[in-house]
């Protein structure tokens, strides 16, 4: 059962990033009791890290280019079959930390099925075709 994960930015009509899916398990809906947005911020958290250290290490390796990527490449001035490094994630549970001080700082917002979550140990339910909309808050000069 996928959970879909969107990005947002107040300032802009373009969200910040595709939206994704993580796959859940009937224990990531807390049961019938829901579970806190501080629980649902960390399985996403979760997921993210897990991700990025996938792409990481698939980065990591050299390639093999297709013929279309030759050309690509070669359009853009720049063919590299070899490996880029990438910084290693963060451990789980600094990540997580980290984006629960961001959420209370204010920096962004949580709407779960198009309803605001405002604190983070708030009930949420969620369901398997739930929207989690995590929205980044653009400060004005002199706030």
């Amino acid at each position: 059962m996928p959970l879909t994960i969107s990005g947002r930015a107040v300032s802009s009509r373009r969200p910040l990033f595709e939206d994704w899916s993580i796959p859940v398990t009937p224990d990531d809906f807390g049961g019938g009791e829901g579970l806190t947005l501080r629980a649902l911020i960390a399985l996403v958290v979760r997921a993210e890290v897990a991700a990025y250290s996938a792409r990481r290490e698939a980065r990591r390796l050299d390639r093999v280019l297709s013929r279309e990527a030759i050309e690509r490449g070669a359009a853009q001035g720049s063919v590299r079959p070899e490996g880029r490094p990438m910084a290693a994630p963060p451990p789980e549970d600094v990540a997580i930390a980290s984006a629960w001080q961001a959420f209370e700082d204010g920096l962004y917002i949580v709407a779960v099925d198009g309803r605001e979550v405002k604190e983070l140990d708030a009930q949420v339910f969620v369901r398997p075709d739930s929207r989690v909309v995590f929205i980044r808050l653009v400060f004005l000069a002199g706030a």
